[in-house]
């Protein structure tokens, strides 16, 4: 298989496991990734997961802001194949049109659910029981192409970004192993996605961050755990920003209590009545300070000053 010159075209740390699998086994002779991004506080300037895991290969990485200006660059790398997961930008069709066995896609849904960027986020705050990793072709239209294979994984209920993301990566390289021959020996059927069973995953906005108590406790549950570890949900907490990574569930309901409002303590956390019952927010970080369990918090503050306060 090293005869067949392959571009591979990722950026998250998901896609890395992925890459690695590709360039044991085959000729990935370009690597193509975002640009890096300045990042924290002192906004360093940081390479992406990927064009890291490239240096361990010695594979040349191409960064463009805007692809379509730049696609040029790739075709002369004379790609037989293009292989993607989670790249980030759209490809134009004369790269969809050039190699020989076609642009292949990684992507982190049971096609035709979850299209977009962010289907892992979505599976989980959307409430869905099963995803999967699906390896299909590309095309013009977003994660629309006909489906070469596919592996589903139930959702757990401990289930966060971070343990589904690994999951789902780790199966996704297993897949992608195991369907190249196919495809270059030409032994696979592609299916057509069915397009009346359509959903979409797009990418999380800050609105999506924000914890909304108005909702049941199982919606606020599903959309803590969709942004654990990063971004992380967040609420505003005596006008600032907290971020809850962790929390669970509780029977009680306080019907004339107004939903955020905090009625009461466990040894490790703090209850928030919700709109049909409460949860108990465990892990927390607010705003100025370092990420820590509210069994710390609360050792250091005054409980009876909390209670009847409103996280909006």
């Amino acid at each position: 298989m090293k005869d067949i010159r392959i571009v591979f075209m990722g950026t998250p740390s998901f896609a890395v496991p992925i890459f690695k699998a590709l360039a044991d086994k085959y000729n990935v002779v370009l690597v193509v990734t975002q640009p890096d991004k300045k990042v924290g506080r002192k906004q360093i300037l940081t390479p992406t997961p990927i064009k890291e895991a490239s240096a361990l290969y010695n594979i040349k990485v191409l960064q463009p802001v805007r692809i379509k200006d730049e696609y040029e660059k790739i075709l002369e790398y004379k790609p037989d194949m293009i292989v993607t997961c989670a790249y980030g930008q759209i490809l134009p069709k004369e790269l969809l049109n050039y190699p020989k066995y076609k642009c292949i896609n990684v992507h982190a849904s049971l096609l035709p659910k979850l299209r977009g960027g962010a289907p892992i986020h979505h599976a989980i705050m959307d409430g869905y029981k099963k995803t999967g990793v699906t390896i299909m072709y590309m095309d013009e239209k977003m994660d629309a192409g006909d489906i070469l294979s596919i592996k589903e994984t139930d959702i757990t209920n401990n289930d966060t970004l971070g343990t589904l993301q690994e999951r789902l990566s780790e199966m996704g390289k297993d897949l992608l192993i195991d369907t190249l021959p196919k495809i270059i020996d030409g032994s696979i059927k592609p299916i057509k996605q069915d397009e009346s069973a359509v959903t979409y995953g797009y990418n999380i906005t800050k609105e999506d961050e924000k914890i909304d108590f108005n909702k049941t406790s199982e919606e606020i549950y599903n959309k803590v755990r969709a942004l654990n570890p990063s971004p992380g949900a967040y609420t505003i907490f005596k006008g600032k920003r907290m971020k809850v990574y962790d929390l669970r569930l509780s029977d009680r309901y306080y019907s004339k209590t107004h939903p955020g409002t905090i009625v009461g303590f466990e040894d490790d956390g703090i209850r928030v009545v919700t709109k049909d019952s409460e949860v108990i927010l465990t892990d927390i970080a607010i705003e100025g300070k370092k990420r820590c369990l509210v069994k710390d918090y609360l050792n250091g503050v005054d409980k009876k000053s909390l209670l009847g306060v409103v996280l909006e």
